[in-house]
């Protein structure tokens, strides 16, 4: 597999007109609306988690607007809220996009919530100009895609897709040790019933997911859109090291069990170890590390790491992790602490089907918008979903370097609006080019 890195990039320098007039100002207006969902509006960013009353507050904005539209809108067992409207063509599955409304905490405004409002602005401007299309059109708010609450990503898309049963709703738990099937029941959906919502294949035909980049490729190239073929896998580890608590003063060097100290040779190797060129493409994170009992005055007894490790390559992924393990155990085991490691979650890599991709890249050529076919190093939603019917996804510029998970991220309302031309204009181009008996579908195995 390739690196990540641009493979194929059209530019162009001069848009035709738009194909509905998606308003730049009414995205942004409604990504304000959103953004007001916080747990803090005084701090910066926005921080509203999964399974918490604000995330169904923002389900309810989605519903809202949806049913004001005419739309048929529901909730299914797992929490993600889907409308429709019918298609001319009674019996043909249908064509799908959206995307997440949960964040990350002190997140900023864009990630998911963009491809909701997206799939929110083509449904009212399908409806508003009386487009007609033969399939149902379905627009999809996903719940609980961030992994920062319970370690698991996509846990909304992954009910659906089959990949998430009942029992590990209740094997997976926040920093309070509050399970998702608890999360879940506090706001009202039903933990025991959640395998009712997986998707029938034949029920759906394709979905597109726009997203924004979480990179720099597209803003360094000036390029306005991202045609994805590939969506990086995931094994995210919990790695405890156990030494032994004692006073900073009274304990001699030479008789140590420090366990932050063991913890900061494991950061500095998981580091060495992505930077090798024997795993180009490798990305490993350290993106939390505990440590008690947490006094100045007390040599740290007790550490954890919470451990992402990603790539494009699925032997890679996996072999980086079982390399990693080995030289943290080791690592451990020169310093007399104990080493245990855990399994959080584990994706595959997943490439996306063709004939997706090679529409989006036909609607953005008609439209005249430049474009790059580029991998994703982040997880999604369409991940999952490529399981059950062929996805592809629509990726708009990342400004500001392409910070996300941060205050920082920003993503333009002029591209957002583009990139939701060109997602309308694939899913119309879907509707009048698929054909229900022979969908093309490719996907990984997970």
């Amino acid at each position: 597999m390739t690196d990540i890195a641009a493979q194929t990039v059209r530019e162009t320098t001069d848009p035709s007109p738009a194909l509905l007039g998606v308003s730049a100002t009414a995205f942004e207006s409604l990504i304000g609306r959103f953004a007001e969902l916080t747990e803090d509006a005084s701090a910066p960013g926005v921080t509203r988690l999964a399974h918490t009353p604000l995330e169904r507050r923002a389900h309810d904005l989605f519903t809202h607007r949806m049913r004001a539209l005419g739309l048929t809108v529901w909730t299914d067992a797992a929490g993600n809220t889907i409308a429709e409207k019918p298609g001319a063509v009674t019996g043909l599955p249908a064509i799908g996009t959206g995307s997440h409304l949960d964040s990350v905490p002190r997140a900023g405004r864009y990630d998911g919530i963009a491809g909701v409002v997206a799939a929110m602005e083509v449904a009212r401007l399908v409806t508003e100009n009386g487009i007609e299309h033969r399939h149902p059109l379905r627009f999809v708010a996903f719940a609980n895609e961030e992994g920062a609450r319970f370690g698991q990503a996509c846990i909304g898309s992954r009910i659906v897709a089959g990949l998430t049963r009942r029992a590990d709703l209740d094997n997976l738990a926040d920093a309070t040790g509050v399970t998702v099937a608890q999360a879940m029941r506090a706001v009202g959906i039903d933990p025991d019933r959640a395998e009712d919502a997986r998707w029938r294949a034949e029920d759906w035909a394709a979905f597109i997911e726009l997203h924004i980049e979480q990179g720099a490729v597209l803003a360094s190239r000036t390029t306005p859109i991202g045609v994805v073929d590939l969506i990086s896998g995931s094994t995210r580890l919990q790695m405890t090291l156990h030494g032994r608590a004692s006073h900073t003063g009274g304990t001699p060097m030479h008789l140590r069990a420090d366990a932050l100290a063991a913890a900061a040779e494991i950061v500095l190797q998981a580091e060495a170890l992505a930077n090798d060129t024997r795993h180009r493409g490798t990305r490993i994170t350290v993106g939390k590390l505990t440590v008690e009992p947490g006094s100045i005055t007390t040599i740290p007894g007790l550490c954890t790491l919470a451990i992402d490790i990603r790539d494009i390559d699925a032997d890679r992924q996996r072999d980086s992790a079982t390399e990693l393990i080995a030289a943290a155990r080791q690592i451990a085991g020169a310093r007399d602490i104990g080493f245990d490691v855990d399994l959080l979650a584990d994706a595959s890599p997943v490439v996306l089907p063709k004939g997706i991709r090679d529409t989006i890249v036909r609607a953005a050529t008609d439209i005249a918008v430049g474009y790059l076919v580029m991998p994703s190093g982040a997880s999604h939603d369409s991940q999952m979903i490529n399981r059950i019917c062929p996805v592809g996804m629509v990726f708009v510029p990342s400004q500001n370097h392409g910070v996300s998970h941060s205050p920082d991220e920003f993503s333009t309302a002029a591209d957002l609006a583009l990139g939701t031309e060109v997602l309308a204009a694939s899913l119309l181009s879907l509707d009048t080019t698929l054909d229900p008996n022979t969908t093309e579908k490719e996907s990984d195995d997970e």
